[in-house]
């Protein structure tokens, strides 16, 4: 029994402060959540009309400049998609999302196989993001890979393709996409590697610009061959 005027201490007294502090964190991370939905719709709709000044992934590489304290030059210059050559077009939706023109956003033919192919080998998280997906992440997410940026891009992705009409959304990915370091969209990338406008790119030119999509700051348009000569067929297979 205890003494007069003495507290009994509860042992379940931290269990309930550590109850509190999650439930805390987890309202905050569903507000965070909510207010980043809310952004990102509202700055999709207004992609409508507006380009969009910089991107997420832009803002990233300058900051990684500066933290390295080494010297950064952005070249970006939105064009039109009428102003970028049909070829380039082409030759992105073959090498980066073969059905582009097929889904609403998500490539479940592709998911299905790549979770397929996942399980088999014993692994999870490679790529298979569709146009869409990679424009999501471009706009709103740096190239950080984590399972909550993942979810959210999934998520958006599909949104999207409700606000925007297909041929936007090629023409905002084809403008904010690195095709090196500190080059953004097809008007900077041709004139940097090719030395002419993004509307007179041939077949060959495009594809090797295509084939530098999944590794942009490594790869460089003249050691595409092999990849760039299997865009080259895929394009043919579309009747391109």
């Amino acid at each position: 029994m205890p003494l007069p005027g003495v507290r009994r201490y509860h042992h379940n007294v931290p269990v309930r402060a550590s109850k509190r502090i999650v439930r805390k964190t987890v309202r905050w991370i569903a507000v965070l959540c909510a207010a980043l939905y809310l952004f990102a719709i509202g700055e999709l709709i207004l992609l409508r009309w507006i380009e969009p000044p910089t991107t997420m992934v832009q803002v990233q590489r300058r900051v990684e400049a500066f933290v390295r304290r080494q010297p950064y030059h952005k070249r970006y210059e939105f064009v039109s998609l009428e102003d970028i050559s049909a070829n380039l077009h082409h030759a992105v939706v073959a090498a980066e999302d073969d059905r582009f023109y097929e889904h609403h956003g998500i490539d479940w033919k592709a998911v299905q196989q790549i979770l397929d192919q996942d399980f088999e080998q014993g692994r999870l998280g490679r790529g298979g993001s569709t146009i869409t997906q990679q424009l999501v992440k471009n706009l709103f997410f740096t190239t950080s890979r984590n399972i909550l940026r993942k979810a959210v891009e999934f998520t958006l992705a599909p949104v999207a393709e409700l606000l925007l009409s297909k041929q936007r959304i090629l023409e905002l990915y084809l403008n904010v996409v690195e095709w090196g370091p500190g080059v953004y969209g097809a008007e900077a990338a041709s004139e940097t590697w090719y030395g002419v406008s993004a509307r007179r790119l041939n077949r060959d030119q495009a594809a090797r610009l295509a084939a530098l999509l999944p590794a942009p700051r490594r790869r460089r348009p003249q050691r595409m061959d092999a990849y760039s000569r299997a865009i080259l067929r895929r394009m043919t297979q579309h009747g391109w």
